[in-house]
């Protein structure tokens, strides 16, 4: 599916570019539920004829499984611990846990606000960037939320990810809250934190 193998490709050379190294299992979480449970808001642009990025949305995360079950299931799933990858995985994960809670310090989760309930994932190409897909994605997500009247939007991307968070500071959304460590996920060697982002209509 070209969907799908977008997905694998879109990341490359970010932060958020793998969670902990299995395509399938990340695809789960950040891909399939969506074009299940949200299939009205999943659009795509097409470039010449080649699919070159997608957004994928929730109206209402209240009655959207939270990124939290979505990754408890995608571990039982495809029995990520009994993988040699992927437990090293969740072996840094849980150290960086009790790491946090020792120093009593957050670490990053599920975001819930009714002021904005609706939140997105968008994925481009790198041979897309700066071609105006991600902005014309993001224009037709945001007309589908002004047309169902939602009072706001929110996102969760990654502190050290600057290129998103410049691109979503430019299409109005603005930093919100803390910024927890993400247990686990590793960049350069490097700790990552957590960044949400709110919009309003």
């Amino acid at each position: 599916m070209e969907l799908r193998e977008l997905f694998g490709r879109a990341g490359e050379g970010s932060p958020t570019a793998s969670l902990w190294g299995h395509e399938d299992s990340e695809a789960a979480i950040y891909l399939d539920s969506y074009m299940d449970l949200a299939p009205d808001s999943l659009f795509v642009a097409v470039i010449d004829g080649v699919l070159v990025g997608y957004l994928t949305g929730c109206l209402d995360s209240s009655k959207f499984p939270g990124e939290g079950e979505r990754i408890s299931r995608a571990i039982r799933k495809h029995r990520l611990i009994l993988r040699p990858r992927t437990l090293s995985f969740f072996a840094r994960a849980m150290l960086d846990t009790a790491w946090a809670a020792l120093r009593r310090k957050p670490t990053a989760g599920d975001f819930h606000d009714a002021r904005w309930p609706a939140h997105l994932h968008i994925n481009v190409a790198p041979e897309a960037r700066g071609t105006g897909a991600a902005d014309a994605l993001m224009s037709r997500w945001f007309d589908r939320l002004e047309e169902t009247g939602s009072p706001g939007c929110h996102l969760q991307t990654l502190v050290e990810n600057t290129r998103a968070v410049r691109f979503f500071r430019r299409m109005g959304f603005a930093e919100h809250g803390p910024t927890p460590l993400v247990p686990g996920i590793r960049y350069g060697d490097k700790q990552l934190h957590q960044q949400t982002m709110v919009w309003n209509p």
